[in-house]
């Protein structure tokens, strides 16, 4: 009784789903390095706020969708799973981002630090993670 009443605890919940949306995002934000072709931390490091633009977004893309998955799911399992789910949806926007944009390379343009590019992959991170968490059940 007294365990049970101990993991019903909102601050032992609170910190339970803070540690596994945070493992969840390192483990997104090295996917992301995997998936562009420059490296992420070192262009921030350099000052490249174009880099810093398109991280952020996603960064905040990841997390928004986490939130819509804790907001609608009881399990932890179903949160990550439907959270990771979403995650997945944003990469595949990503890669359509860059084939909608026959014209020019997105990687190459942020990684020139071409910051309309980073902020335009910012926007459509934000702004499709609100649809992902919206439509997770």
């Amino acid at each position: 009784m007294l365990l049970s009443s101990f993991w019903q605890h909102p601050i032992v919940q609170t910190t339970g789903y803070f540690s596994v949306v945070v493992l969840c995002l390192v483990l997104a934000m090295v996917i992301f390095e995997l998936v562009t072709k420059y490296k992420n931390w070192q262009e921030i490091k350099n000052g490249n706020v174009a880099v810093s633009l398109a991280t952020g977004g996603k960064i905040l893309g990841v997390c928004n969708i986490f939130r819509y998955s804790i907001e609608r799911h009881n399990s932890l399992i179903e949160m990550i799973g439907w959270g990771l789910f979403g995650f997945t949806l944003l990469i595949f926007a990503y890669i359509l981002f860059e084939f909608l944009t026959p014209t020019f390379n997105i990687d190459h343009e942020i990684e020139k630090d071409n910051r309309s590019v980073g902020f335009i992959s910012f926007t459509i991170s934000v702004g499709l993670s609100f649809v992902i968490g919206a439509s997770i059940s």
